[in-house]
């Protein structure tokens, strides 16, 4: 016999999706069939699956050790004591990532983060290691979630940066949170805001539009001004904050959203970012490696702005109106000689 105790993360399911998804192995009919034998009840009674979970609902499995082998994949299926026994063969140490100073902001739905460079947000193979595992590991270890809500849900990144773009990435720790950012991400609610460094000078602010291909064999993508065929149309704002000797630092807005699209867009009208090797200079890359230690492209996610609206949209209205900055690492302060901080770019 199995007794599941229903934690925040599950309420609010019908008993019948949540046993679907704990016993993934299992269809309806089998489900069903357990629940008119009552050989798995609710709260010690007969259900017919219909019913709406609670905080600290109680289900109970009478199965065998056999029949839950049959029915639960490897490891759900056990009585599981650490995350190591969900399907996750490696949780990275949560002590190592992330530290205080990594945390923009957290709550019982979201968790902000500043990655660092050199940090996949998810993985890209079976084998790897991402902020995404990171921030599950802090989860658990913070007891802000626990090792049976992983079964039925696990926390996720809900928007993503290239591995070697620093800066603010969001996780929904809740199913609420999770629904609320991705629902905004894709309505493109939140306003989105990166800091880069670029070559050459720019000196007024402007939107710059054009169209915009990925290649998924060289995972690079190109842009052109007149539309074609399979090319999506891009928009990119920008705003110049500090105008060096030979580069501009710029606030970005991206108000289309699209695969590289600042680093290959800013290339495209003649002012690569600083550092970037797929749409950059070589030469003027090598300069900055050389001076300041440059290893890949100064561009940076700083903040992220939830706006003030009547539509509690996503569910996270308490948010509204407020606007989280994550902090750039210190090679920007270290080209731009202290000017920016002293504009206060650190604190947004």
């Amino acid at each position: 016999m199995r007794s599941l105790i229903i934690q925040k993360n599950q309420t609010g399911r019908r008993l019948d999706k949540f046993l679907l998804k704990y016993l993934d192995k299992a269809n309806s009919g089998f489900i069903y069939k357990m629940l008119r034998k009552k050989n798995i009840t609710l709260n010690g009674k007969k259900a017919d699956g219909s019913e709406k979970l609670n905080l600290g609902d109680e289900i109970k499995i009478f199965f065998s050790d056999d029949t839950f082998e049959k029915f639960c994949s490897e490891g759900q299926s056990l009585n599981v004591s650490s995350a190591e026994q969900i399907n996750m063969p490696f949780l990275p140490d949560a002590a190592f990532f992330p530290k205080d100073g990594d945390i923009i902001y957290e709550d019982e739905n979201v968790l902000f983060l500043n990655k660092p460079v050199g940090m996949l947000s998810q993985k890209a193979k079976k084998i790897d290691v991402s902020l995404n595992e990171y921030a599950l590991s802090y989860l658990l270890s913070s007891g802000k979630i626990s090792v049976q809500e992983l079964h039925t849900f696990k926390p996720s990144v809900c928007n993503r940066l290239d591995r070697n773009t620093t800066g603010l990435i969001t996780v929904g720790v809740s199913l609420k949170g999770t629904r609320a950012l991705t629902l905004g991400f894709q309505k493109r609610t939140f306003d989105k805001y990166y800091l880069c460094i670029v070559s050459g000078k720019l000196e007024k602010k402007a939107d710059i539009s054009g169209f915009l291909k990925k290649n998924p064999y060289t995972n690079k993508v190109s842009v052109c001004q007149e539309q074609q065929n399979d090319y999506d149309y891009i928009e990119t704002s920008y705003e110049p904050l500090a105008v060096l000797k030979a580069c501009t630092v710029l606030k970005v807005k991206l108000i289309t959203g699209k695969a590289h699209q600042i680093r290959a867009h800013l290339a495209s009208v003649g002012h690569p970012v600083i550092g970037d090797v797929k749409y950059g200079e070589f030469s003027l890359n090598e300069q900055y490696r050389m001076k300041y230690g440059v290893k890949s492209q100064l561009l940076h996610s700083w903040q992220l702005s939830v706006p003030q609206t009547q539509n509690s949209e996503a569910e996270l209205s308490y948010l509204c109106g407020k606007t989280f900055v994550a902090e750039p690492p210190k090679i920007y302060e270290e080209i731009c000689g202290g000017l920016l901080w002293q504009h206060g770019i650190q604190e947004g």
